[in-house]
């Protein structure tokens, strides 16, 4: 079942459909890495697999199953640190060995479990620890008074 976006329809639910096709396609795709002899001894491959995917739709922006240069250009943006495209295009030849200007679910995937260290690699997992490190305050902000303002 493929679902296309046309003019007569602004999201909503064609493109709700859209994401869970394309979430369905990524999760067979993480089924063939589970049964992948050569991923065996990675531990927690289950739960790493569940954050990959959710990574990788969120900066798929155009839903084709691949992340296009824009796309890494926002991602890094987003990261702080903005890359010219010239270093972004050098990137996306490093992950996909020359044979794409995109990359796909498997190039993704396996860059982030394989033993390479790659800018994106890098950058992906400096994100997460910086995410985890810094604990987000709920609630009204503490209160203060004027012998605490700088």
């Amino acid at each position: 079942m493929s679902v296309t976006l046309n003019n007569a329809h602004q999201g909503g639910k064609a493109f709700r459909l859209l994401k869970a096709e394309q979430e369905g396609r990524l999760e067979e795709i993480n089924k063939e890495f589970l049964c992948d002899p050569k991923f065996s001894d990675e531990e927690d491959l289950e739960e790493k697999l569940a954050v990959f995917k959710e990574k990788y739709m969120e900066f798929d922006l155009n839903n084709h199953g691949e992340i296009d240069l824009m796309s890494v250009k926002r991602m890094m943006e987003k990261l702080g640190t903005p890359k010219t495209h010239l270093e972004l295009k050098k990137m996306i030849s490093e992950v996909t060995r020359g044979i794409s200007e995109t990359i796909s679910y498997q190039d993704f995937v396996t860059l982030m479990l394989g033993k390479r260290s790659a800018v994106l690699k890098l950058v992906m997992m400096f994100e997460g620890k910086s995410q985890e490190s810094t604990p987000k305050l709920s609630g009204p902000p503490p209160e203060r008074d004027l012998s605490s303002l700088p």
